[in-house]
């Protein structure tokens, strides 16, 4: 059985003892929605999906600064650079391609074509392979040195947010047409099993805590938070959240989910047990604000604020206490 807990506005540690605002990013000439982020941890940058503006841009987060604005791109959505390889990969959803680029001269050194609507990009690090969701239903393989495909899996409709086990052969893909979360063995390249987002539509973004055997997945209709036990494929909590949530991250170290909701805030979610959770604190963003990039190496969260009125587009940056 799950426990529901009812969403109460938090009377526990103030917003600013859990996540402390540090800084404010300008993305000048940014215009429209903004979608996800990949980070180069050596060299300190944040390259930002501008989905609404057509453009790639980079941030150097050691003077907290707007690098280059990229352009070339059809709605970005998700972007993962690797280090091994230093290679950008990018998805362009109205482009219906992979971009590739040099992660030092910031060009492009391939396309790779015909990926419908390609959206979030993850890395198998143990097997070197890079898997886009893509289409009305599939995760295309790719080699990350040539950008070669090695085939697709498919799904039942468009797959959103996913997470790859590390020590495991699963990926756990949140497929909202269908709707429910679909278990995929890599090693067999198929579906093995579906789970169902009881009471809730719209599942989106999702986290994992391997070590934990839990998975965290965000529903928008209602707003919720569903927490599933990965060995059972059963849900054991279910926690009230804000709404139109498109990113979540889990906290190993501080046993901590950040929910980032467009709706303005970021719901910070504690742990009490695997199976129990309780509203921490909410810290408020922006209109709109609904996805950024935790960075655990460097103990800080990353908001995408666009655009809005007199508003120019802005990352907002906050350190974890």
């Amino acid at each position: 059985m799950f426990s529901f807990l009812a969403f109460v506005l938090p009377s526990g540690p103030q917003a600013a003892d859990v996540l402390e605002p540090a800084a404010t990013i300008e993305l000048p000439s940014v215009k429209g929605r903004i979608d996800h982020f990949g980070v180069d941890l050596k060299r300190q940058r944040l390259f930002v999906a501008a989905l609404g503006n057509d453009t790639l841009e980079v941030v150097d987060l050691k003077p907290g600064r707007r690098e280059r604005s990229l352009g070339g791109f059809g709605e970005p959505q998700g972007v993962l650079y690797l280090p091994e390889f230093n290679r950008i990969f990018v998805a362009n959803g109205s482009a219906n391609r992979v971009d590739i680029l040099d992660g030092t001269s910031l060009t492009r050194i391939k396309a790779v074509e015909g990926l419908n609507d390609a959206d979030n990009v993850r890395y198998d690090a143990g097997e070197r392979t890079v898997y886009v969701g893509y289409g009305n239903g599939a995760l295309r393989a790719l080699d990350p040195a040539t950008g070669d495909s090695s085939g697709d899996i498919r799904l039942a409709g468009h797959p959103e947010s996913f997470q790859l086990e590390a020590r495991g052969t699963r990926i756990f893909v949140n497929v909202p047409p269908a709707p429910h979360i679909a278990v995929v063995d890599r090693t067999k390249r198929a579906v093995v099993a579906t789970w169902d987002v009881p009471g809730a539509e719209s599942n989106y973004p999702m986290a994992l805590d391997e070590s934990g055997r839990r998975l965290f997945v965000g529903a928008r209709k209602p707003a919720v938070l569903l927490v599933y036990d990965i060995d059972s494929g059963k849900v054991v909590a279910k926690q009230a959240i804000g709404g139109d949530t498109d990113d979540i991250f889990f906290d190993p170290k501080r046993k901590r989910l950040y929910v980032i909701c467009g709706a303005g805030r970021i719901d910070i979610v504690r742990q009490d047990d695997p199976d129990h959770y309780s509203m921490e604190s909410t810290v408020r963003t922006a209109p709109r604000a609904r996805t950024g990039l935790f960075v655990p190496e460097e103990g800080q969260l990353y908001v995408a604020a666009p655009a809005i009125g007199t508003s120019p587009a802005r990352l907002l940056t906050y350190r974890l206490r």
